[in-house]
Parts: structure tokens; C-alpha cells; sequence
């Protein structure tokens, strides 16, 4: 029983550790060290929980965490900060023109302009897309 608690520590410890490398290696270690300890629980025989760890240790490396890495590196993307106000609908606060103006994205006043130099002014009231955020100022457009 005390080999199984010293591969339940094991295992943990390099679950704990993957968290600071994040490259799924050693959670994939750390998954086989607790099959070594279910092992050990179940057989009592070292040479079998060495298996049982080796096997699944080689296995989930080879296996697993290549498919684990495409899946989170390939994930959707979430846009987050300024980049999540590009897309949304704004309601003109004040006259939004090339050179100033006021709308309302989410609840909260932005400062703003018109995308198109020759655009006419844009009435308070009106429906407006986010194209871009310039620094402070959000780049609004009509929509199409």
C-alpha cells in the first residue's frame, strides 16, 4: 500500500508541475503515475506497475498529447480587450463626422469618427458598426 501512495504523490506532483510548464508532458506523466498507483492497489507487484506506468507513460505521449496540442492550439479564437468591440453595433451618442463625435458601445460612452472622410455626418440616434478602435477613438462605419 505504501508504493501505491508514493505513486499517487508522484503523480500529483507532476500534475501540479505541468501547470507551470504547460507543455503536456508531464501531466501525461503524472496521468501514468496514477495508473501505476491503480495498478499497485489492484496487483501489489512492482514490475507490474512499472509496466502499466512505461506503457501508458509512452502511450499518452505518443498518442494523446499530439492530439491534446492541435486541439488547444487550433482552438477558436476569442477575441478579448479592444479587439471584441470590432464587429459590434454602437448607437451614435453626438454627431460622429471625420474628425469627432460620441458613441455608445455596450453601455459605455466612446469617444469616435466616421470611417470615410467624405461621409456625411452621422445623427445622434443612429445604428453604427465598430470597424477599428484607433488608440481612444472608435472608427464607426454605417451599416451596410
Amino acid at each position: 500500500m505504501a508504493a501505491a501512495l508514493i505513486w499517487l504523490i508522484i503523480g500529483i506532483v507532476l500534475m501540479i508541475a505541468e501547470v507551470l510548464s504547460g507543455d503536456f508532458v508531464l501531466i501525461m506523466l503524472g496521468v501514468a503515475a496514477l495508473l501505476g498507483a491503480g495498478s499497485e492497489a489492484l496487483t501489489g507487484n512492482l514490475f507490474i506497475d512499472v509496466a502499466v506506468f512505461a506503457v501508458s507513460s509512452v502511450g499518452l505521449i505518443v498518442l494523446a498529447r499530439p492530439a491534446l496540442k492541435r486541439r488547444f492550439l487550433a482552438g477558436s479564437h476569442i477575441a478579448t480587450g479592444i479587439d471584441a468591440l470590432v464587429g459590434v453595433r454602437a448607437v451614435v451618442v453626438s454627431t460622429v463626422d471625420y474628425d469627432a463625435g460620441q458613441v455608445k458601445i455596450g453601455g459605455e460612452v466612446w469617444s469616435a469618427r466616421a470611417v470615410h472622410e467624405a461621409q456625411a455626418p452621422i445623427a445622434p440616434g443612429t445604428s453604427v458598426t465598430v470597424v477599428e478602435i484607433s488608440g481612444a477613438t472608435a472608427v464607426v462605419d454605417l451599416p451596410a
